[in-house]
């Protein structure tokens, strides 16, 4: 814990002293300052299944949405967390982070809560979860703080995991820090270890009717990175899932698909959708 918050600190730290009208070499500083932050982060990252809960049991074999039999509620996963940071159009400084909660059996939001923020800290590829984080930890920090019942067991976040330049995407670093299960959502995919938009659209068409309704990413360094999943029967464009933390590819593959009413997972689209929502009713204030 103590490392959690030491690690917290130093990127809440350079985040208040960060300004986009830094000098190229103060930001050639902080971003050797973010990998260093980066690479200790990374050596506490967990890529296998490392939760007490387990997964719901299927209501039919027609249905991948599962049932949580009464009694049993406490070790199963029930409660599924969607986090997203939406920005103003008018002033990309203005950042709304929004987290919900649903319920894993019927899909409702049960919580949501926002913050609208300005940022200091300037986009910097590859770096992202420097300027997006802080604002989604502190909305994980309320939940937890008031030992609210509705707690995510799990989190799906709106960026990638391992599906990432630098291997440690959002997903992971939210992940770590707050100690929770995590899974990367990318709606579009990075240019990572050879891996290419047009390549897996030409993998994807040429799998055709086959089964299996995701392709797996395997770079050139022949790592599996993720999958490019078509997550409907309807949904022409895939999603991108990857491992965040303490959950595996595999288990994040199932439970995509009991949360699936459209392209994108529902915890993720409710997140996007409200965190627009709250921003344009602060911004009409």
């Amino acid at each position: 814990m103590t490392a959690t918050l030491c690690s917290f600190n130093l990127m809440f730290s350079m985040e208040k002293r960060a300004s986009p009208e830094i000098s190229s070499a103060e930001s050639h500083q902080f971003i050797e300052n973010w990998i260093h932050v980066q690479d200790s982060l990374k050596r506490r990252l967990v890529t296998e299944d490392d939760f007490t809960w387990k997964l719901p049991k299927p209501t039919s074999t027609a249905t991948v949405r599962g049932r949580i039999e009464e009694g049993d509620d406490k070790h199963v996963l029930k409660y599924v967390g969607g986090v997203d940071v939406s920005f103003s159009k008018d002033d990309p400084s203005v950042a709304c982070g929004t987290i919900v909660v649903l319920d894993l059996g019927t899909l409702e939001v049960v919580y949501d809560d926002y913050s609208v923020v300005r940022l200091q800290t300037p986009y910097v590829p590859g770096f992202l979860a420097f300027r997006e984080a802080p604002v989604l930890l502190k909305l994980l920090e309320k939940m937890k703080n008031s030992a609210h019942p509705f707690y995510p067991q799990l989190l799906m976040v709106d960026g990638n995991g391992l599906l990432h330049p630098r291997g440690f995407g959002l997903a992971c670093h939210l992940g770590v820090l707050a100690n929770i299960p995590t899974i990367g959502i990318g709606k579009t995919l990075h240019h990572v270890d050879g891996l290419t938009q047009s390549g897996v659209r030409e993998l994807l068409e040429a799998k055709g009717n086959l089964t299996e309704d995701f392709i797996a990413l395997t770079g050139y360094s022949g790592q599996t990175l993720g999958v490019a999943m078509r997550s409907t029967e309807s949904s022409l464009k895939p999603i991108f899932v990857s491992i965040g933390h303490r959950v595996s590819l595999d288990t994040a593959i199932i439970i995509i698909k009991m949360t699936c009413n459209y392209r994108v997972p529902e915890p993720v689209r409710q997140a996007d959708i409200r965190s627009r929502q709250y921003l344009q009713k602060h911004q009409w204030r």
